[in-house]
């Protein structure tokens, strides 16, 4: 994508990259306090695995239901109220996700995640393409990379806030809410712990109003994507987009690839309890799988496209994907909980590649396409409950083991052949990469 109105003036384009940047900071806190809520749930409302994995299952679905929604919203108004609409939905999700919890109920908690992925959705579909026609296309990737960073920073440091806030001391209450006989002394227990998430997720409420106007007074500049995107030669655009298969499969790439990527960065807390860490452990673990996926935005940012071409990398990391897995059930305790932190590494220029790699030569299709991708979020909803009705069955290494190395495999044959499946020869990338979801 192209945009011929591209702020020229420097400090405009600075002022653009740290309004986007806190965007991609505050999707990327939100979205990564379900690992830590996964936890909270399981103590609060003494539900099993299946049942706390309904969180990132809510959570993600909204990605499937709102994408096309979301562009059609867009179309009316523009991203820059698209992202301050999005921002306001947000706000909407935490404010309900306050008083259900207030009311102790787990299914309305539920509903007001879907909300607050439902803003998410809007937020993304505007600020993922914004950032990669604010600028050159030849500097796409460094953009991708700053976005990457702020995202995956901010999933770092949610899980140590949250811990901080609601989880602190959650080993010893959960024992006391065991050990507590009286079914109704502990139904009080646990509505006192649920109730600790009111206030934090009230100011999450007001924090994401105020950032919702911020944006919109802004001097963050208005811009649209081309009209048209000629397919080659100046030729118009003919093709349904059923006649991209290299889309579709790519559809079916970021889906697998976002659905692991939940499950290495929400799941791990579930793995790590399973491995025989502690709860007050197993809780910051989401933030060792973070470090990784920075590691590997700075390795994937070195070396691509400079040394490796991006195929060529998510290739290789598939295989690094396969390996660790491999990894994590020949070993146990600390050392298969360290494997799949490793993980983090392997997945972190995944969604770099497979988006343009997936976009490459849509021409007008590009929006709509874009659109599809964003719909793979919904990954994240089915995978990991893949995985969690598995190890009620079998043991939770070879339910982890087969539910990743196939997703790998698939998204090894992405980068190998499936990109290029109906691809002319001469096709040009006619969108940069997306910094993540």
């Amino acid at each position: 994508m192209t945009s011929p109105s591209s702020p020229s003036n420097a400090s405009h384009y600075v002022t653009s990259m740290v309004i986007i940047g806190v965007l991609f900071f505050i999707f990327g806190f939100v979205t990564w306090l379900n690992s830590s809520l996964i936890l909270f749930v399981k103590v609060g409302f003494n539900v099993d695995n299946v049942g706390a994995f309904l969180i990132p299952m809510a959570f993600y679905l909204s990605y499937f239901f709102l994408a096309l929604p979301s562009a059609v919203v867009l179309r009316r108004t523009g991203m820059k109220k698209g992202m301050g609409l999005g921002l306001l939905v947000m706000a909407l999700g935490a404010a309900l996700f306050a008083a259900f919890m207030g009311g102790y109920s787990y299914v309305g908690a539920l509903f007001a995640l879907f909300v607050m992925g439902a803003g998410l959705a809007l937020l993304q579909t505007a600020s993922n393409p914004y950032v990669s026609i604010l600028g050159p296309i030849e500097s796409g990737a460094k953009r991708v990379a700053i976005m990457g960073i702020c995202n995956k920073f901010a999933g770092g440091v949610a899980p140590y806030v949250f811990g901080a806030l609601l989880l602190s001391g959650a080993t010893a209450y959960a024992a006391k809410i065991e050990a507590t006989v009286s079914p109704e002394a502990k139904s009080v227990l646990q509505h006192a712990f649920v109730s600790r998430a009111v206030l934090p997720y009230l100011v999450m409420a007001v924090v994401l109003v105020l950032l919702a106007v911020w944006v919109v007074l802004s001097p963050l500049p208005e811009i649209k994507p081309a009209g048209d995107h000629p397919q080659a030669q100046g030729k118009p655009q003919q093709r349904s987009i059923f006649s991209f298969p290299h889309l579709w499969l790519g559809v079916v790439c970021l889906f697998i690839y976002v659905g692991m990527e939940v499950m290495v960065g929400d799941g791990i807390v579930i793995y790590g309890q399973a491995s025989g860490l502690p709860l007050d452990t197993a809780k910051h673990l989401t933030s060792w799988v973070m470090l990784g996926m920075l590691i590997g935005y700075l390795v994937g940012v070195v070396l691509t496209p400079r040394f490796v071409s991006q195929q060529r990398y998510l290739a290789i990391s598939a295989v690094l994907g396969v390996l660790f897995a491999l990894g994590a059930w020949l070993t146990h305790g600390t050392t298969s909980v360290a494997f799949v932190a490793a993980l983090g590494f392997a997945n972190a220029m995944m969604w770099p590649a497979i988006f343009p790699l997936a976009i490459k030569g849509l021409g007008d299709r590009t929006e709509f396409g874009s659109a599809l991708l964003i719909m793979g979020i919904a990954g994240g909803a089915l995978i990991p409950q893949i995985f969690v009705h598995l190890e009620e069955i079998i043991n939770f290494q070879l339910a982890f083991l087969l539910v990743m190395v196939p997703g790998y495999l698939y998204i090894l044959f992405y980068g190998l052949v499936g990109h290029r499946a109906g691809q002319p020869q001469q096709a040009t990338v006619s969108g940069a990469a997306v910094a993540g979801h």
